[in-house]
């Protein structure tokens, strides 16, 4: 149970007096916590969820943070248009269905927890969002791809786990394919807090 989980936390931090044992205990738990079999594994599993408040999900967003990353065929970064301080009538940066609601029914795939996998959403600008509408990803994606440069694309679907020619996948194989790419980016992500605590 989280009571247990968290008993058994605080346990450790009990004999806990200096910083420098603090952040070797929070560094051992991390080394044994965050295996290979973690990134590869666990996570990749733990993204397969339509939660909108998976903690996968907030630590992937954190993820883009932490990498400077911009928005889905924006020039815009993640975190300027995620900030808080900042107030609009509408939301600049929207959830975004890759394959959209309306072309996977017309798939037969209706399901709610089905279309709105956390591997399905990516983060986008509310206008790219509205233009895309419920066309199928191999008719929308020409047009948001001519903006960029090929070394800016490549680093577009690095940042959002983009597999090459996604939009020509089975939406279950893309799923999968995303799920192992949004992990590298998360754990990537990782990289970066934890080079920056040393």
């Amino acid at each position: 149970s989280p009571e247990s989980a968290m008993e058994s936390d605080l346990a450790q931090l009990r004999d806990i007096h200096t910083v420098e044992e603090f952040l070797g205990t929070l560094r051992h738990t991390c080394d044994i916590s965050l295996t290979s079999d973690f990134w590869t594994v666990t996570l990749p599993n733990d993204l397969a969820t339509s939660s909108p408040r998976s903690p996968s999900l907030f630590a992937y967003h954190a993820a883009l943070v932490l990498l400077d990353a911009r928005v889905l065929f924006s020039k815009n970064r993640v975190a300027d248009l995620l900030d808080p301080a900042i107030h609009a009538s509408r939301s600049r940066v929207e959830r975004h269905h890759l394959f959209p609601k309306g072309f996977l029914a017309r798939q037969g795939i209706t399901a709610t927890r089905e279309i709105n996998q956390i591997a399905n959403y990516a983060l986008v600008e509310w206008g790219d969002n509205v233009s895309i509408s419920d066309q199928a990803p191999a008719d929308y994606l020409p047009d948001l791809k001519r903006r960029f440069s090929p070394a800016e694309l490549s680093c577009l679907y690095k940042w959002h786990a983009l597999p090459a020619d996604w939009e020509q996948l089975r939406y279950w194989e893309f799923l999968e394919r995303r799920r192992e790419l949004m992990a590298e980016v998360i754990a990537e992500g990782y990289a970066v807090l934890a080079d920056d605590a040393t």
